[in-house]
């Protein structure tokens, strides 16, 4: 029998409970990790119609990853990629200071995890020409320490306040009436200042005042820093996918124009034939991109508040534009045809999956073996470590060697949602 009534539309149960198994699925780092294995096996297998893969330099990569952690970290102390470390941009610590404004403990972790969530949300790729002139320490900044610290500024400064004598805090209200004008205008956005995407920026950040308004469960108090309180709840340790589980559920509905099933916003989810799976899930390439690097940013202010995070390695490495940009210039992605650099491409054109879902797959065996040169275990050196090290800063380096402006060797159109 059909799993759809041709009479009704309506989808019978058991597809119905298909589908939210499949939803379920495609929600967990390991299907994110398995589809993209998938990918990376039809391409050392010459089987990918956009790149091929050139395993023996991923050594090449391991070693310019080493070199750039040994000169940032001589002692290998290396803290976790997460959004607080961009904060810190220019060698001036705006956390502590921050931490102290907020009467520290268990309030200045709440303030953080407001911040951080509205900061990641905003942390799309900025483009090749914005730059953000930070006033209190002359610095200029571009890309994600400029969007970092700018975003910063701006909860310094109330924006995402409904209370103007309650400036360190985000509410929902705040956000559902959120100016992209006001938004522009905090980030120094211009004609003069082009930053990508400030319209999907501000729709974002206005579906996320929209979302935790919905879900006081996750999101108690109306704020993201609720988020604390709700996972303290449930004891004193939470699991990384566990989190990115909370992350996907509780945000979903903020992605705009996504891919759906069972009604089910999917988010960061794109097809590609090489993906695999069964059911149906068939062919759909998991990536989170956004909200992972939010669980990962999340770690050092949850664990303020007196939340353990557990199991870290069990995030994948960011699909985005240095991890990957580093495994096409140092040439173990190596591209089959000359519009894979020449044009400009959408989110979901087939050679942005295939690129991101290669990175991913990817980045797992760099992390393996860096370890292996460091001799060390994945316990000692997870790959959130690495992530931060190392390949993102590595993936900068390396673009600023090749291209002026230190943009990446793929060009894609970005929404501000995304990338």
């Amino acid at each position: 029998m059909s799993d759809i009534d041709p009479h009704s539309g309506f989808i019978a149960p058991a597809a119905a409970a298909d589908q939210a198994t499949a939803v379920a699925y495609l929600r967990t780092p390991l299907a994110i990790r398995v589809r993209a294995a998938n990918v990376l096996e039809a391409g050392l297998l010459g089987e990918l119609r956009h790149f091929s893969i050139d395993r023996a330099r991923v050594d090449v990569v391991a070693d310019r990853v080493i070199a750039v952690t040994r000169a940032a970290y001589p002692a290998l102390r290396i803290p976790v990629h997460g959004r607080l470390g961009h904060f810190r941009a220019g060698k001036v610590d705006r956390v502590a200071p921050l931490v102290d404004a907020a009467s520290g403990g268990q309030a200045a972790a709440e303030a953080l995890v407001d911040l951080v969530m509205v900061s990641v949300l905003l942390d799309a790729g900025a483009g090749d020409a914005w730059r953000y002139r930070e006033v209190e320490t002359g610095q200029e900044l571009a890309r994600s320490e400029g969007l970092a610290v700018a975003s910063l500024r701006a909860f310094e400064a109330g924006l995402f306040s409904a209370d103007a004598l309650l400036p360190l805090r985000v509410d929902a209200a705040a956000l559902r009436g959120l100016d992209d004008g006001a938004l522009a205008r905090a980030f120094q956005a211009g004609p003069d200042n082009p930053l990508v995407g400030v319209a999907g920026r501000g729709a974002l950040l206005r579906r996320l005042g929209e979302v935790i308004d919905a879900n006081p469960t996750l999101f108690p108090g109306g704020r993201p820093g609720g988020l604390l309180h709700a996972l303290r709840a449930r004891g004193d340790e939470v699991r990384a996918a566990d989190l990115l589980h909370e992350l996907l559920e509780g945000l979903g509905e903020i992605w705009p124009g996504r891919t759906t099933l069972g009604g089910v916003n999917l988010g960061d989810v794109w097809y590609h034939g090489a993906a695999g799976g069964a059911g149906p899930s068939t062919g759909l390439m998991p990536f989170h991109k956004l909200s992972q690097w939010l669980a990962y940013s999340l770690f050092e202010p949850l664990e303020l508040g007196g939340l353990r995070v557990v199991q870290p390695g069990a995030l994948t490495g960011l699909p985005e534009y240095r991890n990957g940009g580093l495994l096409v210039d140092l040439g173990v992605i190596v591209p089959r045809h000359d519009a894979v650099t020449r044009e400009v491409h959408q989110v979901g054109d087939e050679v942005v999956v295939e690129w991101r879902a290669l990175t991913v797959a990817l980045l797992d065996w760099v992390a393996d073996a860096v370890r292996q040169k460091l001799e060390v275990s994945a316990e000692q050196l997870p790959l959130a470590r690495i992530l931060e090290g190392g390949t993102w800063a590595a993936g900068r380096q390396v673009a600023r060697e090749r291209r002026t402006g230190g943009g990446p060797p793929i060009r894609v159109e970005s929404d501000g949602t995304v990338f």
